[in-house]
């Protein structure tokens, strides 16, 4: 083969992954544009309430086995609740944990490293020390202690999140803001007597717009397992609150009697974050300046 059929043959390998690269993967699309659906929908969707079942028709298995209870696809669980309703309205509670968690860490990480970044000295060394710390604690831990101090509810699921993920986002706008300090645009600023707040918002934040994006989708999928794990230890969702982790939790010991009762949302955590991750991948390709570089 000559040089200029290899060369041809590199461009059209270059090109057709460039082709992959520009829309999203179809299928992990599918699925999470169908799981906010679902969430948002739940209530019209949900042919039962969540929290609410019979006696008489508890630990039902799905359509299709020999027992089944007409009325309920999926089964029941050991309290008689219909476990197709009971997934619908979790995914609203895993939604609800990733989109206000995410973003009260993204805000509240991403000012600290801003300020870390843009100020230096003593300021950095205080802020970066605090991230230290708490990337020293363990999460789990805190949670427990919020649960012994506080009954388990949503916001200390939102507490956790918080204190596991701030330092990230302040790492990672830190970092990028020492670099973007340095630029001309922020020297023509400061020549233009523009003030610190207006040169970091105005002009530094924006810039960081981008990796923060990125960050924040691959996390979606992190705080979904976290907010379940909470949920089957019991320092998270608290029961009867439909929740997958809580779910799982339900039919751990059910397992050879009632499988669907916890392989069912744990089918659904598995398949949401790993979807949500092949699309974070996807907007991190897509978004990351030095990638687009590459």
């Amino acid at each position: 083969m000559t040089d200029g059929s290899v060369a041809a043959t590199d461009s059209a390998v270059l090109a057709r992954q460039t082709r992959e690269r520009r829309w999203p993967p179809a299928v992990p699309l599918t699925i999470v544009t169908a799981l906010v659906l679902c969430a948002a929908l739940a209530p019209v969707l949900a042919p039962h309430s969540p929290v609410e079942g019979s006696l008489g028709e508890r630990l039902a298995p799905p359509i299709g086995l020999e027992g089944a209870k007409p009325g309920h696809l999926l089964g029941t669980d050991r309290h008689g609740r219909d476990t197709l309703s009971r997934l619908l309205y979790g995914a609203r509670i895993s939604l609800a944990v990733s989109v206000v968690g995410i973003t009260l860490t993204g805000a509240a990480g991403s000012l600290v490293g801003l300020l870390a970044g843009f100020f230096g000295g003593w300021t950095d060394t205080l802020l970066m020390r605090l991230a230290d710390i708490s990337l020293s604690l363990p999460g789990i831990l805190i949670a427990v202690l919020l649960s012994v101090v506080f009954e388990p509810s949503f916001t200390n699921v939102i507490i956790v999140v918080v204190f596991l993920l701030w330092p990230s986002y302040a790492r990672l706008t830190r970092g990028e803001t020492l670099g973007l300090k340095q630029q001309e645009f922020v020297a023509l600023a400061r020549i233009a007597d523009c003030s610190s707040p207006r040169i970091m918002f105005r002009h530094i934040v924006p810039n960081l717009a981008p990796s923060i994006l990125v960050l924040a989708t691959l996390h979606v999928g992190y705080v979904i397992v976290l907010e379940a794990a909470l949920s089957f230890l019991g320092v998270g969702i608290p029961p009867p609150t439909p929740s997958w982790g809580v779910m799982v939790a339900d039919g751990r010991g059910l397992i050879e009697q009632a499988w669907w009762v916890s392989i069912l949302p744990g089918i659904a955590i598995l398949v949401t974050v790993l979807s949500l991750n092949i699309l974070g991948d996807w907007v991190r390709d897509r978004l990351d300046p030095k990638l687009r570089q590459v």
